[in-house]
């Protein structure tokens, strides 16, 4: 761990930062980050909201710092212009190439509308896994913020990109940072997870050696968690009060 400013912090002091994984020294994370950023055939592009950039709890730059391959993006949508990578498969999309090798997904639960297919069922209907590579696209907001986004991207990514899907359940209640020790912020229903542990939970199922490339990714978020909780009271659910009926 290295930091900045080893002196005894006072009250008017800003807090030390690390300069290697730059988060506050009291929470570092260079013991859980891999030496050197694991890599990856497949590529990861993930725009992130503008909003999300600056939350104290966000894990696409820890994310960054542990895979080689990832990309990230700020803003609220994606376009042609923004990735030479995702302009060069809506390109080869647009000309209906036989030969196309790089096959991309957005990850994102589907509705009626636009329905999604299971990742590890997207992955099985390419074959041979040694002759394909693959680009996994995720978005980085809240619930609300993600949707906002994959709506606003989808008249690009659907040219090129197939809209894919861990396992959710909308009628189950999300975890909290007291039920679970991978998640930092309430989540809206049953099998939503942090940027982080579903691009980790993809590349287990993309990757010849994911299992071991999701274990490392997996144990960073937990220390980041566990550092979290530590600061954290749980808190008691408040009864519901009955309402007196009038006579």
């Amino acid at each position: 761990m290295a930091t900045t400013n080893s002196a005894t912090r006072s009250p008017n002091t800003p807090r030390r930062i690390c300069s290697v994984c730059e988060r506050p020294a009291t929470v570092c994370l260079c013991d859980s980050i891999p030496a050197e950023p694991l890599s990856t055939a497949t590529q990861i592009v993930i725009l992130q909201h503008p909003h999300e950039q600056r939350h104290r709890l966000a894990t696409v730059p820890v994310l960054n710092k542990c895979l080689r391959n990832c990309q990230t993006l700020i803003g609220r949508r994606l376009r042609r212009g923004d990735s030479a990578l995702l302009d060069s498969l809506h390109d080869a999309a647009a000309e209906e190439n036989p030969n196309q090798s790089l096959h991309a997904a957005f990850l994102f639960p589907g509705t009626d509308i636009t329905p999604s297919m299971e990742i590890n069922q997207w992955k099985s209907s390419f074959g041979d896994v040694d002759m394909n590579k693959f680009v996994l696209i995720a978005f980085d907001g809240t619930w609300k913020h993600a949707k906002e986004m994959v709506c606003a991207s989808f008249p690009f990514l659907s040219k090129f990109a197939t809209q894919v899907c861990l396992t959710y359940d909308l009628n189950v209640d999300g975890g909290t940072i007291f039920s679970s020790d991978l998640i930092l912020r309430k989540e809206p229903f049953g099998g939503c997870m942090s940027t982080m542990e579903a691009v980790a939970r993809c590349l287990r199922i993309l990757e010849p050696n994911g299992v071991e490339i999701e274990s490392k990714v997996i144990g960073v978020l937990r220390t980041m968690v566990r550092f979290q909780a530590s600061f954290l009271k749980p808190t008691k659910t408040r009864p519901k009060l009955l309402k007196k009926c009038k006579d």
